[in-house]
């Protein structure tokens, strides 16, 4: 089996909840070419809210099959379900930012997410693109934060700046540029502090780090990745607000799709911020990080 067709597979079998719901759901509705009716339209809503979807985005894409329907003459469901799925596609399509050198990708997410596996799983990746990486522990006051970051550094084989705990997450910062630059380095990875129950420390750590780099690194091209745990489902949509408040966001990374995950979340993620998904992780594995597919999320949320 291919690379391409092994993480297709994995996230397949990561969107295994939504799509037993959504297929529980929709058995009746698109069996034997029926005509399609408001009951069939019911069924659909009821699969994409059960998908964590959200009702406003559910909502957004029967609305587009009802006018698609109606545009095309489609008349049975199987159809309108070939229809719906190329809406879906077109809720997720959103342009990703071309990649320029040197580039600081700073991450946030709340603690738990799997963020710092993230960052590991991201340093192999880009290396394999041929790319140096430094790795920047500036998540100092999580307990062992950093020396977690640190065996994932030791997993992807390359360097990591650190401190002390509790020490300025900006000063870790101003270090970590430092030894991009003294090195050369196309990357540098940046961990940050996860908490939300004080929303304004977190705003103001963000505002500090980015005039760091900003005065230091003005060659640089910064970026701002928000970790989202895929089971957490609708509370990841209260995550990503509070985020996109305290630290702008480029991208969305979706983690933990293992199986118990509703992915219908990516689509009420994207639509709140606008910003696409970069890359979704599939497994616990360094290298089970892959950049994501519209087309092949929502095929694996229907197939």
């Amino acid at each position: 089996m291919s690379e391409k067709k092994n993480l297709f597979s994995r996230l397949r079998e990561g969107l295994f909840k939504s799509r037993e719901n959504m297929a529980m759901v929709m058995e009746d509705a698109v069996a034997d070419d029926r005509p399609i009716d408001e009951d069939f339209y019911d069924s659909l809503m009821d699969a994409l809210i059960l998908s964590d979807m959200g009702s406003a985005c559910a909502t957004e894409a029967i609305e587009s099959l009802r006018a698609q329907v109606k545009a095309q003459n489609l008349k049975v469901t199987t159809q309108a379900k070939a229809a719906l799925q190329e809406i879906l596609v077109e809720m997720l399509e959103v342009e990703k930012p071309a990649l320029h050198w040197p580039m600081v990708i700073l991450t946030v997410g709340v603690n738990g997410v799997g963020k710092t596996t993230t960052i590991g799983k991201l340093a192999l990746r880009f290396q394999g693109l041929g790319r140096t990486i430094i790795l920047c522990a500036a998540d100092t006051f999580r307990a062992a934060a950093a020396d977690q970051l640190e065996v994932w550094a030791e997993r992807a084989r390359c360097p990591i700046v650190r401190h002390k705990e509790g020490a300025d997450p900006a000063g870790v910062v101003f270090d970590g540029v430092q030894a991009a630059k003294s090195r050369q380095a196309d990357l540098l990875i940046v961990d940050t502090a996860g908490r939300l129950h004080n929303k304004k420390n977190l705003m103001d750590e963000m505002e500090k780090m980015r005039r760091v780099i900003d005065r230091e690194y003005p060659e640089a091209t910064v970026r701002c990745l928000l970790v989202v745990d895929a089971t957490t489902g609708q509370n990841g949509l209260a995550q990503a607000r509070a985020f996109r408040e305290a630290a702008g966001i480029n991208g969305i990374v979706l983690t933990k799709l293992d199986g118990t995950a509703k992915g219908g979340i990516a689509f009420s993620i994207i639509k709140e911020l606008k910003v696409p998904v970069m890359y979704v992780g599939v497994g616990e594995g360094i290298e089970d990080l892959q950049a994501f597919d519209a087309k092949e999320f929502v095929s694996a949320l229907f197939d």
